[in-house]
């Protein structure tokens, strides 16, 4: 299958000044496992990468002046892609050795339950296989609608587990040598279902839902923060 090279028509020139950082940050998260692990960071490898992007352009329809942020980056092999259709695009990932190993520019280490953004800094945000690692999903989401503009569009990508940790065992194993760790990665079953429920008390309004069983099942789930002008 042919990367994809869609070519687009700026409608403004892009601006690549940094997102503006909050003045104080938010109480820190205890998440379910430390992620500050460099080997974790380094199974972070551009398999799927193609395949997002076809996603982001897909759900997102990303232009050249957008400003977008990826939430779950690890060592920005998408953000790279998607810096080359969006150059003001930033990469977020909780454990800083992704961030040491980065191959993308303007990537973070940073909590999603506590971002150190400003408010509605983003056009778009994605994030790919993060969300179900997230103890307080709801507390992501709250951060997520609040970086993002009225009308600014969320993407999640997710896996379809049968059972919840069934597809976190080799990472488990991997990266901390335990695959009864699989569970405590993946702390989260969802589905369409329960993200739009949750998303709803988080101030979120979903807009579509798809699965696909390519690679590993996964579904994608489309948010919108309300309040655009029309």
């Amino acid at each position: 299958m042919q990367p994809v090279t869609t070519q687009r028509v700026p409608s403004a020139e892009p601006s690549l000044r940094a997102p503006r950082l909050r003045l104080t940050d938010g109480e820190p998260s205890l998440p379910a496992v430390t992620y500050d692990s460099e080997d974790y960071a380094m199974l972070n490898r551009p398999l799927e990468t193609e395949r997002h992007l076809r996603r982001v352009v897909r759900f997102l329809a990303p232009e050249a002046g957008d400003r977008v942020l990826e939430v779950g980056c690890g060592r920005g092999w998408l953000t790279r892609r998607v810096q080359q259709l969006c150059p003001a695009t930033f990469g977020i990932d909780v454990n800083p050795r992704s961030i040491d190993h980065g191959v993308a520019p303007q990537l973070s280490s940073m909590d999603a339950v506590s971002l150190r953004y400003d408010d509605a800094q983003f056009d778009k945000l994605y994030s790919f296989h993060a969300i179900e690692h997230i103890p307080d999903a709801a507390g992501a989401l709250c951060e997520m609608r609040r970086v993002v503009v009225p009308g600014g569009r969320i993407l999640l990508v997710y896996p379809a587990e049968p059972i919840r940790g069934l597809y976190a065992m080799p990472g488990a194993w991997l990266g901390f040598g335990n695959p009864l760790l699989a569970r405590r990665l993946h702390v989260h079953k969802f589905t369409p279902r329960s993200i739009s429920e949750l998303a709803e008390r988080s101030g979120l309004t979903h807009v579509v839902s798809a699965f696909d069983f390519l690679i590993t099942p996964q579904f994608m789930t489309v948010l919108e923060r309300p309040g655009r002008e029309r």
